[in-house]
């Protein structure tokens, strides 16, 4: 089970709440004076997988700690058009001052889950990870990384603390080295913390040639086709792990699979996710439905 970021949830609710009802909600206010018991159902309206159901709990949660939530999946769960995730139950201009919020974090983060899904489900059959990387909206890396592993993903580096990755600028500050993979490579390796994989991007067989003569533990081949890559992979012969990247899509994604390497790394998964259909259903009134 993939165990939710407690504390950057509770973090991005206080900062989304903040910036959603600053002083309050005043439509809401000005039509109903005293409490008005509602019930309200989150719907999906499409196949998806459910992440931020964590997170939409905690939202309601904090507008209003006596409402009643139910739930009827799980972070993780597949789920189809027409199926209830949660019900809510309780005083209405409370439902009304979360739903918003709520279903941001439902949306955007079942968006990621259902995509890197997707990739996944068309790599399947070949021995390779699928990978998300930084491309991720600022203060919200924690939330859209937790979104790729429950759709079946792997996260690659958290911040730049967290690896060595050799990228093509700084390659180019290395410009007048010359072999400037090889050197980045072994520079790295001199100063690196103790354990730490040094990756590299390269953008050509020669620049493949170089990582392999520095012993880079992983070459990350950019911008290739399959048939390049294949030759990478042939060319590597084990001696690293091969990732590829750039211009992955679902369209060529089993291709670049087929090709031979170990991971795929996919800015898209988190930058251009689309976002997962869902509404709040809300009523003045009770009506019973069997949660989990």
């Amino acid at each position: 089970m993939v165990r939710p970021p407690v504390a950057d949830i509770r973090r991005a609710i206080r900062l989304a709440l903040r910036e959603d009802i600053p002083y309050g909600d005043i439509t809401t206010a000005a039509l109903f004076s005293s409490r008005t018991p509602a019930f309200a159902l989150i719907v999906a309206q499409q196949s998806l997988v459910v992440a931020g159901l964590a997170a939409a709990v905690q939202t309601f949660r904090t507008v209003d700690a006596s409402l009643i939530l139910s739930l009827y999946c799980q972070d993780g769960d597949h789920a189809q058009d027409g199926d209830c995730l949660l019900a809510i139950e309780g005083d209405g201009r409370s439902i009304l001052k979360a739903e918003r919020v709520a279903l941001n974090f439902l949306q955007h983060l079942s968006g990621i889950a259902t995509l890197t899904n997707r990739f996944c489900d068309e790599v399947h059959g070949y021995p390779v990870t699928i990978l998300d990387t930084r491309k991720t909206i600022p203060g919200s890396r924690a939330l859209q990384k937790w979104a790729v592993l429950l759709g079946g993903g792997t996260n690659h580096r958290r911040s730049l603390s967290d690896g060595i990755l050799i990228k093509d600028n700084h390659l180019a500050l290395l410009s007048r080295a010359t072999t400037p993979v090889k050197t980045a490579c072994r520079k790295a390796q001199a100063n690196r913390p103790h354990g730490m994989n040094v990756i590299v991007e390269v953008e050509s067989l020669a620049d493949v040639r170089q990582a392999l003569a520095a012993q880079a533990d992983i070459i990350l081949l950019d911008n290739m086709n399959p048939a390049t890559v294949r030759q990478a992979v042939r060319l590597i012969k084990g001696r690293a792990l091969v990732e590829v990247s750039g211009g992955i899509t679902l369209k060529n994604v089993r291709a670049m699979a087929k090709a031979g390497p170990d991971r795929i790394s996919i800015g898209a998964l988190t930058h251009s996710a689309p976002a997962a259909t869902l509404s709040l259903v809300l009523e003045p009134r009770r009506r019973r439905r069997r949660p989990l």
